[in-house]
């Protein structure tokens, strides 16, 4: 018994972190693929969509929240105060924003916020994907 509660304590840690490293691949495919639809549409009108129906994007991320998009370039003041930033409360990017919630499906603009931490970014317009908290 003292082997299987001592094989099962090192298991469930490492499968634990293979389901969230799954998860986060899925992620950031996913928000690759709604970049290219997102880029192609402004190569077409000039500029980004107002919202991610707009462009027929409705996928759900692996924790079934829906991905959350704010159009930045040409938006004006309707994005001021909503875009993500960093820790030096610096905004992320400079085109759209693009994220994920993560697993408890709550989200703040800045990326210090408890509720941002575990979210799934898309920074430096394109250059970096991953969590918020390594950002």
């Amino acid at each position: 018994m003292a082997i299987l509660t001592i094989v099962s304590a090192i298991a469930i840690p490492m499968y634990q972190g293979y389901v969230a490293t799954a998860e986060m691949g899925s992620v950031i495919q996913e928000m690759k693929q709604v970049e290219l639809i997102l880029e192609n549409y402004k190569l077409d009108t000039k500029a980004y969509p107002a919202s991610l129906d707009e462009v027929g994007v409705n996928m759900l991320d692996p924790w079934g929240n829906p991905y959350q998009y704010l159009p930045i370039e040409g938006a004006g003041n309707k994005a001021k105060g909503h875009q993500r930033k960093d820790h030096n409360l610096v905004p992320i990017n400079s085109d759209f924003d693009l994220y994920s919630m993560g697993e408890d499906g709550a989200s703040s603009p800045p990326l210090t916020a408890k509720s941002s931490r575990d979210d799934i970014v898309r920074a430096n317009n394109g250059g970096f994907y991953g969590y918020g908290k390594d950002y």
